[in-house]
């Protein structure tokens, strides 16, 4: 089986307030206000995390025999009987039924499948008008709803990023997720980072963060983000790196996402890197799509249980994880007929939830973790060093208006779930003020 995501939780490193006492302000003859920022539009974040998902080839297919060549205990799956490719048609179904549903997260492509061929040139067994044809769908069909990922390069044996070659032990040393990484310095990190992305560029795939490949660097976390941050920054040029890697599906277990080594937030040029963390094993059909999973793990038929309950009704976002040949299940679809059944569920529940693309989590928990809070008399003046929309913050008073930087009048709305951009909710104990946060300094007036 994969290694597990989980591992220890590093501290985050924090700049700025996300809240603040503010005893100069008054708002309804009170004395002091607390000013606090919450969820995008006060909903909770939902997402998914699709892994081992790629171009045409089924990773499980090619994988497990390069796993069971490392360890040949734990890699007994008939791996033969499994399909080589997961066809483009159902990309087409699974993207056009998200895009339907409004359901988004991480997609993945791996940009030398289990050494099968380069996503960006060609790939044995494949056609090039196939290969193109499925980028194409990607582009078109994916990525509206998801951010797309490498899975480092090959997801099973590290490539010498000097010769494109893989090294040629079949050992944990040299196998992306095992030992290798767990020793490397972040340059060194860095480097093989940006061999992955510059594949995906030359494809012609945006992106702004990576995933890691099983236990990928568990144990050399520190190296992990300063190598994404690095790596995403000179690729691409992203202002907000982000990267998942761990998940946690113990209850009472924190899943907010983590803001690492903020720095230069006083500059043109602010810098940090976000850990998204899972908050669900794949229950959904397995890594391998041989294992079916459960629904009731995320959602009870009662609606009153599940891991999804317990990290939603806490207020943090709740990521699902799962892996593309598992949704796939080989044509059965198990995976992703658990997923229709889980999305179905928690719209019967919750009419408060938001669903976010990993980079759209990561700006706004970047905006709300560094950005820092003042005020006085009837102004409220933020200072962020990134932008971020639907940005909404908690007072605990009566407002009856609000302006925006001298100029954006904010429309009162009569119940706290129909609060969006540019509109405010506000009764006797509290208020919510929500609008696009700018770069730089906004002033609030109220």
């Amino acid at each position: 089986m994969k290694t597990s995501r989980r591992s220890f939780l590093n501290t985050t490193v924090k700049a700025g307030a996300a809240m603040a006492v503010v005893p100069g302000i008054s708002f309804s003859q009170q004395k002091s206000v607390n000013i606090e920022v919450v969820n995008p539009r006060n909903r909770v974040p939902v997402s998914l995390i699709i892994d081992d998902s790629t171009t045409l080839v089924n990773m499980a297919y090619y994988g497990i025999p390069q796993f069971a060549e490392v360890f040949p205990e734990n890699y007994k799956q008939n791996w033969r009987k499994l399909p080589h490719e997961i066809p483009d048609s159902f990309v087409r179904e699974f993207g056009e039924w998200a895009i339907e549903n409004g359901v988004k997260g991480k997609y993945s492509i791996v940009p030398y499948p289990a050494c099968t061929g380069w996503v960006s040139r060609f790939i044995p067994g494949w056609t090039e008008r196939e290969l193109q044809n499925s980028l194409n769908l990607v582009r078109e069909i994916i990525m509206p709803n998801w951010d797309i990922h490498p899975e480092m390069v090959s997801h099973t044996r590290v490539i010498d990023i000097k010769t494109g070659k893989p090294f040629p032990h079949a050992t944990p040393e040299y196998m992306e997720n095992w030992e290798w990484s767990q020793n490397k310095s972040a340059d060194e990190l860095g480097a093989y980072h940006a061999y992955a992305l510059n594949i995906l560029k030359e494809a012609g795939l945006p992106c702004e963060g990576i995933t890691t490949p099983g236990g990928y660097a568990g144990r050399n976390q520190d190296n992990l983000a300063l190598g994404t941050l690095q790596a995403v920054r000179d690729v691409y040029s992203a202002e907000i790196p982000h990267y998942f890697r761990d998940l946690y599906t113990e209850k009472d277990k924190s899943v907010a996402p983590q803001v690492r080594f903020p720095s230069d937030l006083d500059t043109d040029d602010p810098k940090c890197v976000v850990s998204i963390l899972g908050c669900t094993g794949d229950w959904f059909g397995g890594w391998d799509g041989l294992v079916p999973g459960d629904v009731n793990k995320f959602i009870t038929p009662d609606l009153q249980q599940g891991r999804m309950v317990e990290v939603i009704d806490s207020g943090e976002p709740a990521v699902m994880v799962c892996h593309w040949p598992g949704i796939y299940y080989n044509g059965e679809k198990v995976g992703f007929n658990i997923l229709k059944q889980v999305v179905h569920r928690l719209n019967q529940k919750y009419d408060h939830l938001i669903w976010m693309k990993l980079a759209e989590i990561s700006r706004y928990w970047a905006a709300k973790e560094l950005t820092t809070i003042e005020a006085d008399k009837k102004t409220i003046r933020l200072k962020a060093p990134f932008a971020a929309n639907d940005f909404t913050i908690k007072v605990n008073g009566r407002v009856r208006k609000v302006k925006i930087n001298n100029q954006i009048v904010l429309n009162q709305v009569s119940k706290k779930n129909e609060i969006k951009t540019n509109s405010f909710y506000s009764d006797n104990s509290e208020s919510l003020l929500c609008f696009n946060l700018e770069k730089g300094v906004t002033e609030i007036s109220v």
